[in-house]
């Protein structure tokens, strides 16, 4: 038996194999492309597709642990819920999926659905499950950097009430120790969910005060105008994904991304350090583009 990782050559899932290659455990990796894939000789690609039947199955014959991570797409429900009844009927029992903080609130917002929805199924089907529940990702502002860098202003519309913004080498982290434990368990062990947070809570103005502080000149916050967020988002992606990125920023302005009691605490015990901060990741990124 071994470990299935799904969704690896994504910003979480390659910490994932990373994690996983340190310890040295067996573990199978699916890509739709292998051969552009990236990974070292010695990790185990397939090919594979939640949408392609046949090679979903053979990706998972003889696998116990899934690592289960789809991407935002138009139809990322129905992958999600193919590849859960797959890997039902090819004997997987163990899960350690990659769901988001506060899915069960933010119900507008498609892809939080979503993944209640399939939180829901892997309660409903009887797997072992781990959810984990990550807040937004640290590692976005690689993407608005040149604006922050070059313009002087912080443009994601996150609000006032703050996020507690995560480190994806924490979420991937957490994932290959949860994916180790479950796979290692004489047991099935019961569905659990992790609240993966960061050790700040952030506003739009403390984030662009602390690049401010890392930059050595000001940053002003954007402000929380959907409709200037909406059209920028426009500009790269689908008009339909830009919407939806537009229902999430319009979550984080009204609700925010706050830890629950206890959360940070929780992750500190699992991973035996601190949590990456937000300053020393931006203290980094500005350093790259210096």
């Amino acid at each position: 038996m071994t470990i299935l990782i799904t969704g690896a050559t994504g910003r979480v899932g390659r910490h994932v194999v990373d994690q996983l290659n340190r310890r040295g455990v067996s573990f199978r990796v699916m890509s739709r492309d292998p051969a552009r894939a990236g990974f070292a000789e010695s990790v185990d690609v397939v090919k594979g597709d939640f949408l392609d039947i046949d090679a979903l199955r053979s990706a998972l014959s003889g696998i116990r642990t899934l690592f289960l991570l789809s991407a935002v797409t138009a139809d990322e429900y129905t992958q999600t819920l193919i590849a859960l009844n797959i890997a039902r009927d090819t004997g997987v029992e163990r899960v350690v999926y990659l769901s988001v903080f506060g899915a069960d609130a933010s119900v507008n917002v498609p892809h939080f659905a979503v993944k209640y929805g399939a939180e829901r199924m892997l309660k409903e089907m009887d797997f072992s499950a781990t959810l984990l529940r990550p807040t937004y990702f640290i590692d976005n502002e690689s993407m608005i950097k040149d604006v922050i860098i070059n313009h002087g202003v912080y443009p994601m519309p996150i609000g006032g009430t703050g996020l507690a913004m995560v480190d994806t080498r924490d979420i991937a982290e957490v994932a290959a120790i949860e994916l180790i434990r479950r796979d290692r368990a004489a047991e099935k062990l019961p569905v659990e969910t992790i609240n993966l947070v960061g050790p700040d809570t952030l506003t739009g103005e403390d984030a662009a005060a602390l690049w401010s502080e890392v930059l050595g000149r000001q940053v002003i916050y954007g402000g929380d105008n959907p409709d200037a967020f909406e059209a920028n988002m426009a500009t790269s992606m689908p008009r339909w994904m830009a919407y939806e990125m537009r229902l999430m920023a319009e979550r984080y302005v009204r609700d925010g991304m706050l830890p629950q009691e206890g959360d940070r605490e929780r992750l500190v015990s699992l991973l035996g350090r601190p949590l990456h901060t937000y300053r020393d990741f931006i203290t980094t990124l500005a350093g790259q583009t210096a």
